[in-house]
């Protein structure tokens, strides 16, 4: 979900929020959509988003957000969201490995539902616990490079790169919109190959190499 529109804003981009129950992604959409953080949040049930208009590149981009739910049995209901998605945040916990462990899980079905271009990071919540670290940096870095994801570890009680991961996103997903504009433009702007008229060389096959009836 790309649009141009006209009026409030030039750009609405749908970011996704994706991973495991529990690992504070519906913090982080509250964090960076009204910088409020709630440590008494519940489970998502279903799909819920947010919004939020800021400057991109002189822009302005709404950043509509969804937060789908990680429990597996509204894994059906939620595939559906993700079509349209030019973003997404697949949002694992460092305290607790097996959140880890299952980020390919959601990125084949990312992939699986999204546009092929969408734009992906994987986001490490919950670094304010390092005490309690089960997953290092170096290994989730290891994935994101593996995968072309970028990276980053965040914490949506400190506020810590939470603003940061967005930015980075729509960024991203401003340059690929317009790389495609660009590419759109430059293809209705180049004109034609010159048409010529054809010509049946076996016309003239028998010629060539022969006199004239007529030479003396």
């Amino acid at each position: 979900m790309a649009y141009r529109v006209d009026q409030e804003y030039d750009y609405l981009f749908k970011i996704v929020l994706i991973g495991d129950s529990g690992v504070g992604k519906s913090n982080i959409l509250s964090r960076f959509t009204r910088n409020e953080f709630c440590l008494e949040s519940k489970s998502t049930i279903g799909v819920e988003f947010a919004t939020r208009t800021l400057q991109v590149e002189g822009k302005t981009v709404k950043a509509q957000i969804w937060d789908t739910a990680g429990q597996e049995r509204y894994r059906a209901i939620t595939s559906a969201y993700y079509r349209g998605a030019v973003g997404a945040l697949l949002v694992y916990d460092i305290t607790k490995r097996q959140t880890f462990d299952n980020v390919l899980r959601w990125l084949r079905e990312l992939r699986d539902h999204a546009d092929s271009n969408i734009v992906i990071m994987l986001a490490g919540n919950k670094a304010d616990l390092k005490h309690l670290r089960a997953v290092s940096a170096e290994d989730a870095q290891r994935l994101a490079e593996k995968e072309s994801l970028s990276f980053l570890e965040t914490s949506a009680l400190e506020a810590f790169n939470v603003e940061k991961a967005f930015q980075s996103i729509l960024l991203d997903i401003y340059h690929v919109i317009s790389k495609k504009a660009l590419a759109a433009a430059e293809a209705a702007s180049t004109p034609g190959l010159p048409q010529g008229t054809p010509i049946n060389v076996n016309n003239f096959s028998g010629n060539y190499g022969k006199k004239s009836c007529c030479s003396t």
